[in-house]
């Protein structure tokens, strides 16, 4: 039995190495994420888990498999991944002085074939950003391909006021209850890091 990585995102793996899980392999699964027409924003981080999870799972049967998708949300917004100037500053305009939320859904996949499929919410706060801040955070280029058009870990990390829930969601994969969900689908093989003397 091997661990199955579904996902091209750098810091999810990251993160689970943070707690000793290596998966033993790391794939990108290719599906349409294109949102659906007044689709909640849980709902869709949970139907893009959950459809990474069905592109893949027919290829590594007998195996555990972990999938994950993040969606950063204002209200009922989704917001993009931003790729372009404008979505980064009509993100930029929509995080500016307010709070919003992440949903990262997570599911796993079974031996047997059986899929669960979880969401944890994290609210953050973002404080008034100024021309001079968003100008600045620009110029880093975090902020592309980042859901939301920033990326907590780094320059933006600055603005964050407040966070309420998982701070790994947020990052892309809630580790706590990424690691019981994995035990609980026959994951044995967690390590519980370095001990410290």
């Amino acid at each position: 039995m091997h661990l199955i990585l579904a996902s091209s995102s750098p810091r999810r793996s990251a993160l689970l190495a943070t707690v000793g899980i290596i998966p033993d392999l790391i794939i990108a699964p290719d599906i349409d994420e294109t949102p659906l027409v007044k689709e909640r924003p849980h709902k869709y981080a949970e139907r893009m888990a959950y459809n990474k999870m069905i592109a893949v799972k027919d290829s590594y049967k007998g195996d555990i498999i972990l999938t994950a998708d993040t969606v950063v949300a204002k209200g009922r917004r989704i917001l993009p991944k931003a790729e372009s100037d404008s979505d980064f500053y009509d993100c930029m305009k929509l995080l500016s002085g307010g709070r919003h939320q992440v949903y990262t859904a997570i599911s796993v996949c079974d031996k047997e074939g059986k899929i669960k499929v979880k969401t944890i919410k994290t609210t953050v706060k973002v404080s008034k950003l100024s021309k001079h801040n968003i100008e600045s955070f620009k110029k880093t280029m975090e902020w592309q391909s980042k859901a939301g058009g920033y990326a907590l870990q780094g320059f933006f990390g600055q603005f964050i006021e407040f966070i309420s829930g998982s701070y790994s969601g947020i990052i892309g994969l809630p580790i706590c209850e990424t690691v019981k969900l994995l035990q609980q689908k026959g994951y044995d093989s967690v390590t519980l890091g370095t001990e410290v003397l």
